[in-house]
């Protein structure tokens, strides 16, 4: 068994991103800047921008946070985000989720230019994703093909169980396996025995936030498994989807939560930053 380490892959394109922006300035004097929204006092979502604000420090980018109280009418952000659309010095904007009942999400997430959508939710880069065409691709799922690179898995040809269909990893990740020529099924809370679809799969790729979902008789031997849940157990650890004590024994290659795909997360969103940048550097010449 063997981890797949996603701390050490994401300081290594945190270091090419680097000298990558280093680069940008040199020839263009411009600075990649990534703007967010963070809307009401969620823990969870304060300590995922702070994290993203402080890599966005590492690398050199320019970035700003503007932090909305819980009761923000829609019309307020989307002057926000009408605004940062317009700023010639922000080249990614990011909208931190869950929005609160009040706001129409899906309107939001439309708002924002898709030249400058580095999560990769607007539905003009979703259309992009499906189709195999060059857009921006939500960070996770991104993330996750990336690690599977870094470690010379190829899923061409694979069964390729998605745990999850959410339109933040489930479907996207989904998208971009059939991409890369995987056999692709996804699982979802209707799916009924979902033993039977997990225990057929070469590669078992699970987000749904359940602890302890996928247990040991769900793999079969030398199985890949990527852990893409995050949750807080009652001890206070991060802990992820998988059963890792009982599961990562039979596994040929396991990711580990934490430490496996939340860091690769922030770097692929440094990596859209940066390329939205780019192209708006090409644009501005």
């Amino acid at each position: 068994m063997q981890i797949l380490d996603g701390k050490a892959l994401a300081k290594k394109i945190e270091e090419n991103v680097t000298n990558e922006v280093a680069k940008l300035k040199a020839e263009t004097d411009l600075t990649p800047g990534l703007a967010v929204i963070l809307v009401g006092q969620d823990p969870a979502s304060q300590a995922y921008v702070n994290m993203k604000k402080k890599a966005c420090d590492r690398v050199g980018f320019y970035s700003v946070t503007h932090e909305m109280p819980q009761d923000i009418s829609q019309d307020a952000i989307e002057n926000t985000i009408t605004m940062m659309n317009q700023n010639p010095n922000i080249d990614g904007i990011l909208v931190q989720l869950p929005l609160p009942p009040q706001i129409d999400t899906t309107k939001i997430l439309e708002l924002v230019d898709p030249a400058k959508d580095v999560d990769g939710f607007h539905p003009y880069n979703v259309g992009r994703l499906v189709t195999n065409l060059d857009g921006f691709v939500p960070c996770t799922p991104l993330g996750v093909m990336e690690l599977l690179s870094e470690y010379n898995i190829d899923v061409k040809g694979k069964n390729c169980c998605v745990v999850g269909a959410s339109n933040i990893v489930g479907k996207p990740m989904a998208a971009l396996l059939l991409n890369a020529d995987a056999t692709v099924e996804v699982c979802h809370i209707f799916t009924d025995d979902l033993k039977k679809h997990t225990l057929n799969a070469d590669i078992i790729l699970v987000g749904v936030g359940v602890i302890n979902l996928i247990k040991e008789d769900m793999v079969k031997d030398g199985a890949i498994i990527v852990d893409i849940g995050i949750n807080r157990a009652d001890n206070g650890k991060l802990v992820g989807d998988v059963d890792f004590a009982n599961v990562s024994p039979k596994c040929s290659y396991i990711t580990p939560v934490p430490g496996g795909v939340g860091p690769m997360t922030i770097a692929m969103l440094l990596s859209n930053t940066l390329k939205a940048a780019k192209l708006n550097a090409q644009k501005k010449r």
